[in-house]
């Protein structure tokens, strides 16, 4: 952190996993240019390599929660930015739900490939929530939380696509939450987030002009309700839509609406939910250890919202 007298905004950083916070505060860096000849005090903690891999995610959180307390209570007036890449979105989501007095001193909270819905890769890694690494709490939900967070604090979603549906690491569908603004960079991959150029150009254009939380205009649609239902599911993640062309018909609805469903080849249980033209508009999937309980959920659809 470099010491700033009086500044007139600060900007915090957190990388993700296996990395450090050069590249990060980089772009904070190149991103407080835009604010000149204003003052810009950049915070971008380094949390240690191997601790992103082998570490649970609570000291992690409390690393970033110890750095953030000290300089709000450093400035108690200065406006805050906060630009965050996967894993370190997930750890600020987390610290700005523990500091919910801190909310309105934040101008913009940034998500660069985050994924706030459960991570693919770490359900792979461990499939039974057994807390083998980070992979458990990259695995968990947190949508409740992020939605909570960006009713009240501007926040911009940024995903990459390089293979029609993810970044290479996360999927699309897991970086989204209600209220937020969503950009999607084709051709950006996971590592890309944090250096591309176009990345730079959509949060300087997000900070450009004040903004307010986006209203929730898909709540109480059919499609919406569906969807809500599948993601209550214990271990529900969201789901790759390559996969949907694998998918058998299960169920239509009245107005066209389908769940269709497919068992990959080592057994995990697929739902998609495909719109009246019989395009994907969800997917999702859940363990061996859940497919009972998605398997309830889906005949609870079928009966309450035909």
């Amino acid at each position: 952190m470099l010491a700033v007298d009086c500044p007139d905004l600060i900007v915090f950083t957190q990388h993700g996993m296996t990395d450090d916070n050069q590249m990060l505060a980089r772009l904070a860096h190149n991103l407080a240019d835009s604010f000149t000849p204003a003052k810009v005090l950049v915070v971008a903690p380094s949390l240690g390599y191997l601790n992103t891999v082998f570490l649970q995610i609570d000291s992690l959180i409390e690393t970033v929660d110890q750095t953030a307390t000290a300089t709000v209570a450093q400035y108690p007036e200065t406006p805050i930015h906060i630009v965050a890449t996967s894993l370190g979105g997930i750890v600020w989501i987390e610290v700005l739900h523990r500091h919910p007095e801190w909310w309105a001193r934040v101008q913009t909270f940034v998500l660069l490939g985050s994924p706030v819905g459960g991570a693919h890769l770490a359900k792979i890694a461990d499939p039974f929530g057994w807390g083998i690494g980070i992979a458990r709490d990259l695995g968990m939900n947190r949508r409740v939380l992020a939605e909570k967070i960006a009713k009240v604090i501007p926040t911009l979603i940024i995903a990459g696509d390089i293979d029609n549906g993810s970044d290479g690491t996360v999927t699309i569908e897991s970086t989204k939450f209600r209220h937020a603004y969503f950009v999607c960079l084709d051709g950006v991959s996971h590592p890309a987030l944090k250096n591309h150029p176009a990345v730079t150009s959509a949060i300087q254009s997000f900070w450009a002009k004040p903004r307010q939380p986006l209203p929730d205009t898909q709540e109480g649609c059919f499609t919406d309700l569906l969807i809500q239902h599948l993601r209550k599911v214990p271990g529900m993640t969201d789901a790759h839509p390559r996969d949907f062309a694998k998918a058998g018909l299960w169920f239509t609805f009245k107005d066209g609406t389908s769940l269709r469903t497919w068992k990959n080849p080592v057994g995990v249980d697929h739902v998609f939910i495909a719109n009246s033209q019989g395009q994907c508009i969800y997917g999702g999937y859940v363990g061996w250890i859940h497919c009972k309980g998605l398997a309830d959920t889906l005949a609870t659809v079928r009966r309450e919202l035909t």
